[in-house]
């Protein structure tokens, strides 16, 4: 890596780490390739942040790290040669369960563009969590490496205590959100909760920046504002809007040969000055 390419990275990884600790809710559209990165730069968005569900949907893989940490990874390039803005990247359980695979997910993501990476502490594809010591090293591993290459890399700790399997998933969440936080990550991802009370209690006793996972059932942006919550990201739901237009527009041509699917798109030569 070049002294230019390292200032550049650190720049942008201090941007991000900033629109983290801000008082404003740093809101992420996580996208999936180069086309709906730029779309959402356009939009306004103060950074980027992939969904791995999205990119291993569109690489023809089922998520849950089924897809391979380079392929990802080409994917993630791809998007950050695209955009200005800092990127992060959804890079799921890491790519291996030891924490010198993390330290190399985090290395290659650097790489690739990226200034900041989801890294899960459960099993690829499962509910299960990894070992509590283990999971702690791993994320101290990564942030090692980044440090390594003097880039303040965002490590957003994703802890899967609400996905099932844990008997007080609260307890145990915010265990290791605070061990991970100790260990460097620059915040702590906490999917699969959905609730208010339960929301405002984690951000109330984890010590470092929450983010949330929104979907349809979540509180809205200004409440998740008022609870305190510092990054709420939308994971695969702007790829799955997308196919699902695909398949209305699909139905639509098969039973009545129209085109009401068609009304009210990004033009072509939008489309092609956008991407230019």
């Amino acid at each position: 890596m070049s002294a230019a390419s390292r200032r550049d990275l650190a720049a942008k990884a201090a941007r991000l780490k900033g629109l983290i600790d801000a008082p404003e809710l740093l809101v992420l559209a996580n996208v999936w390739d180069a086309g709906s990165a730029r779309i959402v730069a356009q939009a306004g968005f103060p950074a980027i942040a992939t969904s791995s569900a999205g990119i291993a949907w569109s690489m023809g893989y089922a998520d849950g790290e089924n897809i391979s940490r380079d392929e990802m990874l080409s994917v993630v390039a791809r998007i950050a040669a695209a955009v200005e803005l800092p990127v992060t990247a959804d890079l799921e359980a890491g790519y291996g369960a030891e924490p010198e695979a993390v330290a190399e997910t985090v290395r290659e993501a650097l790489r690739a563009g990226a200034v900041g990476a989801n890294i899960e502490d459960s099993r690829a594809g499962t509910a299960e969590l990894l070992e509590f010591g283990l999971s702690v090293d791993r994320i101290r591993a990564g942030k090692a490496a980044a440090e390594d290459a003097g880039v303040p890399f965002v490590i957003n700790a994703r802890t899967d205590g609400f996905h099932g399997g844990v008997d007080d998933p609260f307890a145990e969440t915010v265990r290791r959100a605070n061990a991970y936080i100790e260990a460097g990550a620059g915040c702590v991802f906490v999917p699969f909760v959905r609730d208010a009370a339960t929301i405002a209690r984690l951000v109330g006793a984890v010590d470092g920046p929450v983010n949330i996972l929104a979907g349809a059932l979540s509180p809205t942006l200004p409440e998740l504002q008022e609870m305190g919550v510092a990054r709420v990201s939308i994971g695969g739901l702007f790829s799955l809007m997308a196919y699902s237009r695909v398949r209305d527009a699909c139905r639509e041509l098969g039973e009545t040969g129209g085109y009401g699917w068609a009304r009210d798109l990004i033009l072509h030569p939008e489309m092609n000055g956008l991407m230019s």
